[in-house]
């Protein structure tokens, strides 16, 4: 029976720049892998520049679980090994053949396939790692059986990617994908969709998974809190995670025998000129996108949404886990006695602003301007208002702080995620970095408890 369940805690962000649904193909020059994507991980390299590679080719391993691969999303040439600080790998790029070509694996129907094998296939071709998990928010190990595996098939994210579009015509894939994670566990697969804005057959239709409706405002869309209010995660609990487009990718190795991530990524922002769908690979190199598409002015270009997701240059390359790019002002200035203008036109959760009461519903062009400085952190209730778990967001930041690991266990350390947390980040009063601070907890936590 399907459960519905309502969000009465969060906060939609209405920003201008949503994305048309309007396809575009795009195969630009280079696209990108990159470690840095992964939280706690350490690469090792499988090849060199002047490589050749297919779709599916592994480029590196993690030196701490040698089965776990990640593999190229193009075929092509690695053109450039870049590195950072303490000579850290940031990027291992590809210049794209014309023609793609692709590593091949057996074309099998996974419910004819032992778990063994359909985990081996998985970690050859380079789709284990879209398998993440909670606690730790990091990719779930092979060696261990979930106590359940949550997919989030909506978005509440400020101009995120509308998932029904994104899955358009591609049920098959997604059932077998559904299928072939079905057989890796006895345990239960939920798949959550919005309870008005869910209309897809892809998702309707589906078998071998439990539906749950959710409603309510951001974060309602977040598999954090779906995961709180249906399976919460206890200590020694180990919950995976997965995004849809991503099981459509694992069902087309079983289709076709091949590691296939042409998906649908959303360009959107209020300082794109022409937003749209783009239809091309995992990691692909942005710049097409936006050469002659965005206004003029200093710009932040956003791998992910405004609020979770990484800063890149107008040269960098989508992210692994990312189904969009965004593009916003940047905010470097300074507001002459912003504190006492009347507010019509400024987004804020307090009721002190008349756009608050006046336009509860107007878009707004934001950037990245945080409106004043670091300042004590106070209990003031503000996180509480927007993060809809039952737990208590301040101690909790606070016992991280003092790296007090019994506390943070105490306080729900194995539940949350930084995305969780990005709306306390947002409403703020003391512009504390909440999202750094949760992932600090987590990476303590992860490095005493194993």
């Amino acid at each position: 029976m399907t459960k519905v369940i309502t969000i009465r805690k969060g906060l939609n962000i209405n920003m201008k720049g949503s994305a048309d649904k309007v396809i575009q193909p795009l195969q630009p020059q280079f696209f990108a892998i990159k470690p840095t994507d992964f939280t706690g991980i350490f690469p090792k390299l499988l090849v060199e520049e002047g490589s050749t590679v297919k779709a599916g080719t592994p480029i590196f391993f993690d030196k701490y679980n040698e089965q776990v691969l990640f593999t190229s999303p193009v075929s092509g040439k690695v053109s450039a090994i870049n590195r950072g600080l303490r000579r850290v790998i940031e990027e291992i790029v590809i210049e794209r053949d014309q023609v793609q070509q692709f590593e091949s694996f057996p074309q099998s129907n996974p419910e004819t396939l032992s778990s063994e094998k359909i985990k081996e296939l998985l970690l050859q071709s380079g789709n284990w790692p879209s398998i993440r998990q909670r606690p730790y928010g990091i990719i779930a190990n092979p060696h261990h059986t979930p106590d359940a595996i949550f997919i989030s098939a909506f978005d509440t994210a400020p101009l995120a990617p509308d998932y029904d579009f994104l899955l358009h015509e591609k049920g098959e894939a997604f059932q077998t994908g559904i299928d072939a994670l079905k057989k890796l566990t006895a345990a239960p697969i939920y798949l959550n969709i919005h309870q008005t804005e869910t209309n897809a057959k892809e998702f309707l239709d589906i078998n071998g998974v439990m539906i749950n409706r959710f409603k309510g405002p951001h974060p309602s869309g977040n598999v954090g809190i779906q995961i709180h209010h249906i399976r919460p995660v206890n200590k020694g609990d180990i919950i995976w995670h997965i995004n849809p487009v991503d099981v459509v990718v694992i069902g087309r190795l079983f289709l076709e025998g091949r590691y296939n991530t042409e998906s649908l990524f959303a360009l959107a922002g209020s300082e794109v000129i022409n937003t749209r769908y783009f239809k091309t690979y995992k990691g692909a190199l942005i710049t097409p996108m936006i050469d002659n598409n965005t206004r003029e002015g200093k710009l932040r270009f956003i791998s992910g949404n405004v609020l979770t997701g990484k800063k890149i240059s107008a040269e960098g390359y989508i992210g692994y886990y990312h189904r969009m790019v965004t593009v916003i002002p940047e905010g470097d200035y300074y507001s002459f006695f912003g504190w006492l203008k009347p507010g019509f036109n400024t987004f804020s959760d307090h009721y002190a602003f008349p756009s608050k009461i006046l336009f509860p519903n107007k878009g707004y062009r934001l950037d990245t301007n945080l409106h004043g400085g670091h300042r004590s952190f106070i209990m003031s209730g503000e996180y509480e208002s927007v993060l809809p778990m039952d737990i208590m967001p301040v101690q909790l930041l606070k016992a991280i702080l003092a790296k007090d690991i019994e506390l943070m266990e105490q306080l729900g350390i194995y539940e949350v995620d930084e995305e969780d947390f990005a709306l306390c980040e947002v409403i703020c009063t003391s512009k504390t970095e909440v999202q750094s601070i949760i992932r600090e907890g987590l990476d303590l936590m992860r490095k005493e408890m194993s």
